[in-house]
């Protein structure tokens, strides 16, 4: 099975193709805007009829999109997020490859979700911001495609390279430069939100499963269980051998936490582009019903986050 993954370079690329290589069946090309890439192309700013030109040379039997911006402005969160998939899209249709193709979206698309409530893939889409309105614009593009497609949805993904900037990033960086400069205090915010997390590695496995499925429509990627970030701050802080007492900023009153959980403050040169304490746009809560990409793709999470925090600290406490 020749496969063509776009994005192979990013934070869930790197693993899609770990896993994808792992495949003896599966020969695999790499498209993207590096020059690590084996094909150089920019989706944002490439014409449909050049990628169609390269899709008929290649002839692939499954496209896995793993690019996009998790970042910056509306437009540029639609050139990359939206108009890229408009792109793919509009070529694979040109082509005659006939390639089935499996999106990668997120659950920044349903927006904020009732607390305790499961969101299934019925639920209707309230985007909280410009990253969750791009990304449900690529599948809305997807979905309306009459491709062979599969968009799927994927919650809080953590573990080995989670990004800096993300809430678990930042919360092992704040931990990690408390305990180099010995402090034992550590004032955390928006330890109140409640995730969905799930293992970047356990997410290629979807991916792979998709890829040889025959599932079309949206599938949600994600453990089925939300997690306060008090709660994972507090695995993290055990993992990493923290003993120092944390405080909750927008907490109750009373003592400090002895364990810490979510979005570390933000300095002043490093503001959220959106409002905080959710600057994902999903409100305090989000829960993943993941009985969809059981029953369709076969696939279950592995990895618990107890064991992918402690790869993200592992990774932390290595910078210098």
């Amino acid at each position: 099975m020749r496969v063509l993954l776009i994005g192979a370079n990013g934070y869930l690329g790197r693993f899609v193709a770990d896993r994808l290589l792992a495949d003896p069946a599966v020969q695999l090309t790499a498209l993207g805007r590096g020059d690590d890439a084996d094909v150089r192309f920019d989706l944002a700013t490439g014409s449909p009829g050049a990628l169609t030109r390269f899709l008929d040379a290649v002839h692939p039997g499954v496209i896995v999109n793993c690019a996009g911006a998790t970042r910056g402005g509306a437009r540029e969160l639609t050139r990359h997020n939206t108009v890229a998939v408009a792109t793919v899209c509009e070529a694979l249709r040109r082509s005659g490859c006939g390639a089935r193709l499996v999106q990668v979206g997120c659950s920044a698309e349903y927006g904020p979700s009732q607390p305790g409530s499961s969101t299934a893939e019925d639920a209707v889409p309230r985007p909280g911001g410009p990253y969750g309105v791009s990304k449900l614009a690529a599948t809305e593009l997807v979905l309306g495609s009459g491709l062979d497609a599969v968009v799927l949805r994927v919650f809080s993904p953590a573990g080995p390279g989670t990004p800096a900037g993300s809430p678990l990033g930042r919360l092992a960086e704040a931990m990690r430069r408390a305990m180099q400069s010995g402090d034992g205090e550590l004032k955390l915010g928006g330890l109140g939100a409640q995730r969905d997390f799930i293992d970047v590695r356990d997410v290629a496995r979807a991916v792979h499963a998709a890829s040889l499925s025959a599932a079309q429509g949206v599938i949600n990627i994600g453990s089925g269980r939300a997690v306060r970030l008090r709660d994972a701050a507090a695995v993290l802080a055990r993992v990493a051998g923290y003993g120092g007492a944390l405080h909750e900023l927008d907490g109750p009153p009373g003592p400090p936490l002895r364990s810490p959980i979510g979005h570390p403050r933000l300095d002043p040169d490093h503001a959220a582009p959106v409002a905080y304490p959710y600057p994902d746009g999903c409100g305090s809560w989000q829960q993943a019903d993941v009985r969809c990409a059981r029953d369709r793709l076969g696939w279950r999470p592995r990895i618990n986050l107890e064991e992918s925090l402690a790869d993200i600290w592992m990774e932390a406490a290595c910078r210098i």
